[in-house]
């Protein structure tokens, strides 16, 4: 088999409601079953004394249940992170195209994240790209945008 790409993980301090804030503001789905794991072999394969972790995969939209998803765990004792920073070296953000990035950002702060950036229409020459970043309840940084690729005008 090729390799494929699978999943994303966000390792939360509440992962049950950063999982409902994914599942209403963008549409992902919580594919069973919940995760409850530990053990000597989750301690080898991540490195983390005495490992334990709840949590769950939620499918991104846009796939089937073979596409890949957003895993989010929380362990029994999760270490603190810095600050997110769109500049800070290292993962940064997740992206999200959706049919209205101003509604999509209110739905963002009506569940509990953050506007980071302003909203952006940018032309190039192959569309117009609307976007912002956000952040998440949890601070993690979340882009969202649209390409209107039918727009087209000189830069």
């Amino acid at each position: 088999m090729a390799t494929q790409y699978v999943h994303t993980n966000i390792i939360s301090n509440n992962w049950q409601s950063l999982a409902e804030f994914y599942i209403h503001v963008f549409d992902c789905k919580l594919l069973p079953p919940e995760r409850n794991l530990s053990g000597q072999w989750l301690a080898d394969g991540t490195g983390v004394k005495n490992a334990s972790l709840r949590g769950a995969h939620l499918l991104l939209p846009g796939f089937d249940e073979a596409g890949p998803t957003l895993e989010i765990f929380q362990y029994h004792e999760n270490e603190e992170k810095p600050l997110p920073a769109a500049n800070r070296e290292g993962f940064c953000h997740i992206a999200f195209h959706v049919d209205d990035v101003e509604e999509t950002l209110e739905k963002i702060v009506k569940y509990g994240g953050n506007k980071l950036g302003q909203v952006v229409h940018k032309k190039f020459t192959q569309g117009t790209l609307i976007f912002t970043y956000a952040e998440d309840p949890e601070g993690n940084i979340v882009e969202i945008q649209n390409w209107n690729k039918n727009h087209h005008e000189p830069l």
